[in-house]
């Protein structure tokens, strides 16, 4: 296994209820709406959380370096096990939760207590890089508290299911209600609620206000505009080998 780290940034059981879908005004209440707009449909409560850990592989990294972060004050956003023509590649996005930031010695730190800990455990067959990340400016969204902490930025999310013909939307986010996502969609009066075990993925967007931002807290800490440190997105991290370092 190789190391690579950067600054960037259950199947259980299912159970079925019936449920409309639901739409808050953007003024106040919350009120449930049939029919047109947002049919009553089925849903299912209790799914595992497969923003953070998408296949059986993912799920089992996780268990095991959950409690590695944990120990260093870190949290793990995100595991995803990519494949290669030559070796796989395990990209983990972390962060500390005070501020959702992380360091290169944080990742360099986690790095190498992850790697002793999935060197004993080898859940993964063959050769592979790990690869250790902040979430990176347009970060994904991977838990309920993610949408509460950046409410007012703009998102991109996919449900797993259609929803009045498409699976698809864009918006300010809302924050939360109960176990539901609450977005402004675009071009509509409504806050939409949609059920966070509904989501396919979810991912902030790049634009002015976001990185506006990212300035801000920046110079609340004192730090340049440009640190030195790689930057890109979440879904496409610029590394930084230990050789570099």
């Amino acid at each position: 296994m190789s190391s690579v780290w950067t600054n960037r940034a259950d199947n259980g059981f299912r159970f079925a209820y019936r449920a409309s879908h639901i739409v808050r005004p953007a003024s106040n209440g919350v009120v449930q709406s049939g029919g047109l707009g947002w049919p009553t449909a089925f849903i299912f409560a209790r799914t595992a959380p497969r923003l953070r850990a998408k296949t059986v592989e993912d799920r089992e990294i996780l268990e095991l370096v959950d409690p590695v972060a944990d120990s260093l004050g870190l949290e793990i956003v995100r595991v995803r096990l990519m494949g290669g023509t030559l070796r796989r590649r395990l990209q983990i996005m972390a962060e500390r939760p005070a501020d959702n930031d992380i360091s290169v010695e944080e990742c360099a730190r986690l790095s190498r207590a992850m790697s002793e800990v999935l060197d004993a455990a080898d859940p993964i067959a063959g050769e592979y890089l790990l690869e250790v990340s902040s979430p990176g400016i347009d970060r994904p969204l991977t838990r309920l508290k993610d949408f509460d902490i950046f409410e007012g930025l703009e998102a991109r999310l996919e449900t797993d299911r259609m929803i009045e013909g498409r699976k698809r939307f864009k918006g300010l986010l809302a924050g939360t209600e109960d176990d539901s996502v609450a977005i402004d969609l675009d071009g509509e009066d409504d806050t939409a609620l949609i059920p966070f075990d509904w989501l396919a993925d979810a991912k902030l967007l790049m634009n002015d206000a976001l990185l506006k931002r990212g300035a801000a807290i920046r110079a609340a800490r004192g730090e340049p505009e440009d640190d030195g440190l790689p930057q890109g997105s979440a879904d496409q991290p610029k590394t930084q080998t230990e050789d570099d370092a």
